[in-house]
């Protein structure tokens, strides 16, 4: 067998760790039992059928250990016996004993990992079996290692999930989904071909799967769910509608498309599971936008309801008010009536005193920096008065008293010139031409 590589640190040589499927490891934990007591050693000689049997304690009892006991006990032992170990759990695989067909078909997963080579051809046989018991055996060996050898078991999980035993079918069903945890691109594989069955409790149990494997997330993924929504069964549309709201936070662009052609359902709860998958939406984006505005007019309840309720979201109060006044024209419903009508209530005009106060925007609020300023100014904010500072208070009463304790000075009386002498005529002139007028000049006349 060719080495498995071992990642290493290059500056220490020491292994990377590196994380490991827990549901891998789970599943092929190896089932304890008295036989968990048998050294390697007689384990293979009591498969073998060289011993008859060995006693041993377990759990703080006597146990007997025969051959079917030694088959179980063949996945403990150490890797130098694996290969002589593979031949002993063939042979047990076609005894004509059914406990010891059972025992190797109970060892076969977790021994698996270990050597697989013809285990599973085998498997697949023995889910025929003519005993029940081994049959039962085979498909519960079946359900535990689909998730770690999908490709080993790929055959025979497709029939036996179409198995009319009931039986068969439930643990293979119970194998598929374990390895949606490990494998989920091989489900969506096998959820492809069942839903194109005829049987419809195939394809809702196949759209139950859709789930597990969105996280893929790739266009196989999606092509199934919009094959479930187109399905005639309402339940398998109901089945993929339920997945909407998950793959809206994946992807927003195809979880739209699906929810548009789902709203249109005539299934109400696939359309309700539309409006949810709606609401996980980025509501600014346009066709989620045109969903919910055209889902509140939908004719049901439930949708209108849910969509009525996303408008304040997606909406200004301007226009919320024009839209809701328009869809209170044809709404019947007394609590979306309700809700509409204080959609459209505007405070500042229809309101009481009180109301409108309330709708008021309050002031902005003054920085404290520009208090300070206006305090040390003496001047005030808004409605309060100023406070001016203690020491300029002071200040300004000593300098009131300064200026009262000064006797204040007589006013003198000054003459202002006249116009006249502002612009040069002298009085001495009038004078004399007054005695020219009536002085000797008159005598002579």
């Amino acid at each position: 067998m060719v080495r498995d590589y071992i990642a290493r640190d290059p500056r220490t040589g020491k292994p990377i760790s590196v994380a490991k499927t827990k549901v891998v490891e789970a599943s092929f934990e190896p089932i304890e039992g008295p036989w968990s007591a048998l050294v390697a050693g007689d384990a293979m000689s009591l498969a073998e059928g060289s011993l008859e049997q060995r006693e041993v304690r377990w759990l703080g009892e006597t146990h007997i250990m025969g051959r079917s006991h030694g088959v179980r006990a063949l996945s403990t032992v150490p890797q130098s016996m694996v290969r002589a170990a593979h031949g002993l759990l063939l042979l047990a695989l076609e005894d004509d004993d059914d406990a010891v067909r059972i025992s190797a078909l109970e060892v076969l997963p977790e021994f698996a990992v270990r050597r697989s080579e013809d285990l599973f051809d085998w498997l697949s046989v023995l889910l025929d079996d003519d005993s029940i018991g081994v049959s039962k055996a085979a498909s519960d060996a079946l359900a535990r290692a689909a998730p770690t050898f999908p490709s080993g078991v790929q055959s025979s999980l497709e029939n036996e999930l179409r198995s009319p035993i009931a039986y068969r079918q439930q643990a293979a069903w119970k194998g598929l989904k374990s390895l949606a945890d490990t494998w989920p691109e091989v489900v969506a594989d096998h959820i492809d071909t069942l839903l194109l069955e005829q049987d419809v409790t195939l394809r809702r149990k196949a759209a139950g799967l859709l789930r597990k494997v969105l996280s893929r997330n790739s266009s196989a993924v999606w092509d199934l769910i919009s094959w479930s929504l187109n399905d005639d069964d309402s339940q398998v549309r109901r089945t993929a509608a339920k997945t909407l709201p998950a793959l809206a936070r994946q992807d927003v662009r195809m979880a739209t498309m699906f929810a548009e052609r789902a709203i249109a359902d005539p299934d109400s709860e696939v359309r309700l599971a539309a409006i949810k998958a709606i609401q996980k939406l980025d509501k600014d984006h346009g066709r989620a936008r045109d969903l919910i505005v055209n889902g509140a007019r939908s004719k049901d309840l439930r949708v209108r309801k849910a969509c009525i309720e996303l408008l304040p979201r997606l909406m200004g109060e301007d226009e919320l008010r024009i839209f809701a006044t328009d869809l209170l024209k044809t709404e019947t419903n007394e609590a979306l009536i309700k809700t509409l009508d204080e959609m459209r209530f505007d405070a500042l005009l229809e309101g009481t005193e009180a109301q409108k106060n309330a709708a008021l925007a309050p002031a902005i609020p003054v920085p404290e920096i520009d208090k300070e300023i206006a305090q040390s100014q003496g001047k005030g904010i808004g409605l309060l008065s100023a406070s001016k500072p203690k020491d300029l208070i002071e200040k300004a009463e000593q300098q009131e008293a300064a200026l009262s304790s000064v006797e204040p000075k007589t006013p003198t009386i000054e003459r202002r010139p006249s116009q006249d002498e502002i612009m040069g005529y002298m009085d001495d002139e009038e004078d004399d031409f007054d005695d020219f007028d009536s002085g000797p000049d008159e005598e002579m006349f």
